[in-house]
């Protein structure tokens, strides 16, 4: 690694907090290393309110980018200077490309979730998806599944001041997508979770419920949700196997972890920062592993 950084390389990073547990750094250090780009990737500990702050920096570091992650992903949207279609209707970003001081923000999640399931031989065609979680990558997910041929996308969230955004984004996608189905509930009404879940083809985990320090914790509170033939996915990836995720196994649910997500929308920024593919399959073997 020390061999490889220089005065001319160039900087790119993960924003948001935490990130201590991030695997990205690894992922995108390998695939340069292995396509001989001079980048170097780290990771910053960026709170909420300090969003802004860290795009100046960008732009004063000359970084080729940075990728955002949760809290952050709302708040950057609004210090860009320009956003994709698809960043635009969720108003959130997750990567964010710097052309000589232009910012232009991009989401990827959703991208990188559909892949993960086409992976796993899953396809969101024709589907009912029931999705927890009402941020930057849940409303990735949301918008992209229904982009996607999604029949169905039923949204729980916490009844709070954003609630209002979720309302909107099923709005949003009614408006993209004639025909869909869309209908939102406050996450704390676990019956109706319960049932949505049932008639759904898959459930989808998008809030930070599962990740470390809650990695005792789940938002299916009711097991009776969980089927053989019901695809339980999860956003978050450290732990690998989630609270949800082991116990949707328990009850014979095919099950997909967030780390493929990670890989997937990891791939679909690296092509915005590099114009290169990364080395997918050396990637899969080294970090992904299951």
């Amino acid at each position: 690694m020390e061999e490889r950084i220089s005065g001319h390389t160039g900087l790119l990073a993960l924003i948001g907090s935490p990130v201590g547990h991030s695997g990205s750094p690894a992922m995108y250090n390998y695939s340069f290393a292995k396509l001989g780009l001079d980048y170097a990737y780290v990771a910053f500990d960026v709170k909420e309110d300090q969003v802004k702050e860290a795009l100046d920096a960008v732009k004063l570091f000359h970084m080729r980018g940075i990728n955002v992650t949760m809290p952050d992903k709302t708040e950057a949207a609004k210090y860009v200077d320009e956003l994709s279609p698809a960043a635009q209707i969720i108003g959130a970003v997750n990567t964010i490309v710097n052309d000589d001081g232009k910012l232009t923000g991009y989401i990827t999640d959703g991208e990188g979730f559909v892949h993960n399931l086409k992976d796993h031989g899953v396809d969101i065609k024709g589907k009912k998806i029931t999705v927890a979680g009402g941020g930057g990558a849940a409303t990735a997910i949301q918008v992209q599944c229904a982009l996607d041929g999604a029949r169905e996308i039923t949204i729980f969230n916490i009844k709070d001041a954003f609630f209002e955004r979720t309302l909107q984004t099923a709005e949003k996608i009614r408006k993209a997508v004639p025909g869909i189905v869309v209908n939102v509930y406050d996450i704390a009404d676990t019956a109706k979770m319960t049932e949505e879940i049932t008639s759904s083809d898959i459930f989808a985990n998008a809030t930070i419920v599962g990740m470390k320090p809650m990695d005792d914790q789940s938002v299916v509170k009711d097991l009776s949700a969980f089927r053989p033939g019901l695809v339980v996915c999860d956003a978050v990836y450290n732990p690998a196997e989630t609270k949800l995720l082991r116990e949707a196994k328990e009850a014979g649910c095919t099950c997909i972890g967030g780390k493929g997500m990670l890989l997937w929308q990891g791939v679909a920024a690296f092509r915005l920062y590099t114009g290169m593919d990364m080395p997918v399959e050396e990637v899969k073997e080294k970090f992904f592993h299951e």
